[in-house]
């Protein structure tokens, strides 16, 4: 029985931080009470974090990226399913049960302009959750402050300024300050860098490759860019409609994507050999369908050119080839 818990916790060398299984999150919107009208953000998910690892989750605007990382944290409450943060079911918690926990599990939000109170100084925005969770005495505040600050680049001299003086990249600088404060596990990472200039978008990220080696940080990175998440990512997952599509690591899934979704997005990627500009490829024709009334089956196929008759009535099981997961009837490549 112990063997079996060891093995279900880690995977090799890696320890398994936290897990999803058919996760559900449903928007109600109107409807009736025979007939309620709900938007489906999150269906199905079974999700596995590693410790250490960056974990990024991609896919086109509405797809539910940044619901599922809100209900990883329980920044919202799943409608069914639940979240396992270190073998613990935090979504059976109750609130004062899951404020031990809350610490642990931290964001940082995709706008710096709004994600900041713009009526506290840097000093009382980077010291809120010190001071929440008991740290009372001036002087030791004052230090962890000073010491997050300098970790993040904000020089000493601005502790009393307010976020309308900074630029946006500072201001970012003054929400990661925040997330690592109580040296959380696990951040998420809302799309971090997409609110920023390109150039202050490399210094940002390496600043959190920094903190994640220093500070032994698992991060859930959010990202609509896929040169972004090339960089920065050990592993990938894929989502179309709330979905996940395929999971697996980065160079793996870049060079070889299994699910016709994940080859569509690769092959949207702006190519900076000239040479390759002119070689045909294939892209993502039609509209997204709608999550409030999703098609049956698979979700993708009514804009998949490789559907069958299958594809539009049973959704697609969970295809293993080595550490890549892919949910398709008909995989592509040769490893399928």
């Amino acid at each position: 029985m112990e063997a079996d818990k060891k093995t279900e916790n880690t995977a090799g060398d890696r320890k398994l931080l936290l897990r999803t299984e058919h996760l559900v999150k449903e928007f109600p919107i109107g409807g009736t009470k025979k007939d309620p009208l709900v938007v489906h953000a999150v269906s199905d998910v079974n999700l596995e974090i590693y410790e250490g690892e960056t974990l990024a989750l991609v896919g086109e605007s509405g797809c539910g990226k940044s619901t599922l990382g809100r209900l990883l944290i329980r920044l919202l409450d799943v409608t069914s399913g639940k979240v396992e943060f270190e073998g613990q079911d935090i979504t059976a918690m109750k609130e004062a049960e899951f404020a031990k926990i809350r610490r642990q599990l931290q964001i940082i939000f995709q706008d710096p302009y709004a994600s900041l109170n713009p009526r506290m100084s840097v000093a009382k925005i980077i010291a809120e959750p010190l001071t929440t969770y008991g740290m009372k005495d001036k002087k030791e505040l004052e230090a962890r402050v000073k010491e997050l600050m300098k970790e993040v680049g904000i020089p000493e001299e601005f502790y009393n300024r307010y976020p309308h003086q900074f630029s946006g990249g500072q201001r970012q600088r003054i929400g990661i300050a925040r997330a690592i404060a109580l040296n959380p596990k696990l951040i998420v990472c809302d799309e971090p860098v997409s609110a920023l200039d390109v150039s202050i978008q490399s210094q940002v990220l390496n600043l959190l490759k920094d903190l994640q080696e220093e500070y032994k940080l698992t991060y859930l990175f959010i990202s609509h860019d896929l040169s972004v998440v090339k960089f920065i990512a050990d592993r990938v997952c894929v989502m179309f409609l709330g979905s996940v599509c395929e999971v697996g690591e980065t160079k793996e899934l870049y060079d070889h994507p299994l699910h016709p979704y994940t080859r569509f997005l690769m092959n949207a990627i702006p190519k900076a050999d000239p040479h390759l500009r002119t070689k045909e490829k294939e892209l993502l024709s039609g509209e997204i369908p709608s999550p409030v009334n999703p098609p049956s089956g698979c979700k993708f196929h009514t804009r998949c050119p490789y559907a069958q008759e299958i594809c539009g009535k049973e959704q697609p099981p969970c295809k293993t080839f080595g550490d890549r997961k892919v949910f398709c009837h008909f995989p592509l490549g040769e490893k399928a």
